[in-house]
């Protein structure tokens, strides 16, 4: 009889040990944020990521009733800022602003120090940055069609500027050559800066480049824009067709940027934030200051922005092999 009364304590005490446990989460989602969190940006400031990371922590600081700090932390690859999310307390207050470069550096770099996938939990996705083909204001080319036509009666001849090798607009380059069945050539320049007044010197006939920092010089009417790389027209442009409009089948690639914080965090705080970034990236004030960028504001689901990183990791690498880019 005793050894029953013990092995009921026992049991008792297991039971309650898993009631507490099934509710730390939904406690810990109570309590939090319990101070301010900060927001790990591997960019430097005043860019478009930068300016898109400090839009949504102001809006989801409103929510959350804590401040949402922004800290810059630049490197190649991401690398610098994502290591410090990863190894970071996965309590909900320290974030990292995510892109498609954290998925193009699995296949960029031999060894990262840590693992993309498992280390990391993205929340959400904020949204999509669309590149476009771009030609000079007086280009004998007016419309992608023209310039395909171009480079498939004459290969090798048609000459396409990107930023630095291994970037997205590189990479998109590189697909674009695949997909469209033509041959040219992609020129990497060090900048966007560089990229620019190759195309207005003559030096290269298109420019792949993010919509956002041409907005100007197209508004100046130095450039002009022949197709935009995303499923759908982009709210900057919206007379511009996409690059499937345009003939180029199956060629969709937009830049984008997310929230994700370390893996462990757990799940009622991940919902905490992903309706944070729901709400932050369907406010007025966020929506007046990024579409005006060229941004499509986008958020989702964790599980979405889970499989839009594995499906990015997959189709760069494939990219980066076929373009035979030696990883780092």
């Amino acid at each position: 009889m005793k050894q029953e009364t013990k092995n009921g304590r026992v049991r008792r005490v297991l039971l309650a040990a898993g009631l507490l446990a099934g509710l730390a989460g939904p406690l810990q989602a109570q309590t939090y944020p319990s101070r301010a969190i900060t927001l790990i940006v591997p960019f430097a400031p005043g860019g478009v990521a930068d300016v898109t990371a400090r839009a949504a922590a102001e809006a989801m600081a409103k929510t959350l009733g804590q401040p949402v700090i922004v800290d810059n932390r630049p490197s190649a690859g991401s690398i610098i800022a994502t290591q410090a999310v990863a190894s970071s307390k996965p309590d909900g207050h320290t974030l990292l602003l995510m892109s498609n470069g954290n998925a193009v550096s699995v296949g960029l770099f031999k060894k990262l120090p840590y693992d993309t996938m498992r280390d990391l939990t993205p929340v959400s996705t904020l949204g999509f940055f669309d590149l476009a083909v771009f030609v000079p204001s007086n280009s004998r080319f007016s419309s992608l069609q023209q310039a395909m036509q171009y480079a498939k009666a004459n290969p090798g001849k048609l000459t396409v500027g990107t930023i630095s090798a291994g970037s997205t607009q590189h990479l998109a380059g590189k697909l674009f050559q695949t997909v469209s069945d033509a041959e040219f050539l992609t020129v990497p320049y060090k900048g966007s800066p560089a990229v620019l007044m190759a195309l207005r010197g003559g030096e290269i006939d298109l420019a792949l480049e993010i919509v956002g920092p041409m907005l100007p010089h197209l508004g100046a009417g130095v450039v002009k824009a022949l197709a935009v790389t995303g499923n759908q027209r982009n709210p900057a442009l919206s007379d511009v067709p996409t690059m499937q409009q345009a003939g180029i089948a199956n060629y969709n690639v937009s830049s984008w940027n997310a929230i994700a914080v370390p893996a462990g965090t757990p799940p009622a705080i991940v919902a905490r934030l992903n309706g944070a970034i729901r709400e932050a990236m369907t406010s007025t004030p966020v929506i007046a200051k990024l579409e005006k960028l060229g941004m499509r504001l986008q958020a989702g689901t964790p599980a979405q922005a889970q499989a839009l990183l594995a499906s990015d990791i997959k189709r760069w690498g494939e990219v980066i092999k076929n373009a035979k880019i030696e990883a780092e």
